[in-house]
């Protein structure tokens, strides 16, 4: 299956090894189980004349200790919360070695780091394999970008960084709960309009920031723009984290190998970056004339 999200829209993700059916197929061809989503276990209907189990075997099956996560080498919940811990936990160590350590005000290693997590990003994003390794190496990138930033604007205005963290946990733990009530649903319609805002958002903001580079351009973090430029981003990075949760829900579903799971954290740190970015950009425009 194919995916609008940027992170998630190429071929092979969250599908299946060779052998099994994609997360759109209820059903191997020819599988005498049908539909059935127990098919080929325990839980599977007894073919006909095959005598059911008694309740001896039934009490011995329900007691019996559980696969665990991960034990099938297929894609749990607990194994995306487990490496999405791990890329935020990297994330966030060195944000703290960028804020206690690279020179106030100097963000050529920002600037740096940030264009090097673009190509990591692009790299991750194509490749058939995923590998864990460069999922760390771009979450340690945009960490330094998010140190240094951070370390500068709360210093302008102090405090802005926590705010930016509290407000980014809200808009994820809210977008969560619209989307699990089914307030949200990610449909085709919703996926395309919502993809066309995103990047457009974003190469307008691209091209706004050389412009702003060379003494033209119009400032995003100040004033009216600066919080309506931050509400939109925002908004978009939930509209992302919708298209993460639907991508997460759908390859479990559908049985997707247990590495997939470093894909929805990469997914996820992806969301979260963009979140609190636009987080800090609202804040410091709220925050202009303090």
């Amino acid at each position: 299956m194919r995916s609008s999200n940027p992170v998630f829209s190429r071929e092979g993700s969250f599908t299946r090894d060779s052998g099994y059916a994609g997360f759109g197929n209820t059903a191997q061809a020819g599988s005498p189980y049908g539909a059935n989503p127990y098919a080929g276990t325990q839980y599977a209907q007894q073919p006909q004349g095959q005598a059911p189990l008694s309740d001896e075997q039934l009490y011995e099956m329900y007691n019996g200790p559980s696969a665990g996560p991960g034990a099938t080498g297929r894609m749990t919940l607990d194994d995306v919360v487990a490496r999405t811990a791990m890329t935020l936990l990297t994330l966030v160590a060195a944000g703290a070695v960028a804020w206690f350590t690279l020179p106030f005000q100097n963000f050529g290693y920002a600037i740096a780091a940030s264009l090097i997590a673009l190509v990591v990003g692009l790299v991750i994003q194509f490749r058939v394999k995923v590998s864990p390794a460069l999922i760390l190496v771009y979450s340690a990138l945009e960490g330094v970008v998010l140190g240094a930033w951070s370390h500068y604007l709360n210093t302008v205005f102090p405090g802005i960084a926590i705010q930016a963290v509290l407000g980014t946990a809200a808009v994820f733990g809210a977008t969560l709960f619209v989307y699990k009530s089914g307030r949200i649903r990610v449909t085709p319609k919703f996926t395309r309009i919502g993809t066309a805002i995103g990047l457009g958002f974003a190469v307008l903001l691209l091209v706004n920031s050389i412009a702003w580079w060379f003494g033209g351009g119009v400032n995003t973090w100040s004033g009216p723009v600066g919080i309506g430029v931050g509400l939109i981003g925002i908004a978009i990075g939930a509209f992302y984290l919708t298209l993460d949760f639907n991508e997460i829900e759908q390859a479990i579903a559908g049985g997707a190998p247990q590495q997939e799971a470093w894909r929805a954290a990469f997914g996820l740190t992806f969301s979260l970056v963009w979140i609190y970015w636009e987080m800090l950009r609202l804040i410091a425009s709220l925050r202009g004339d303090d």
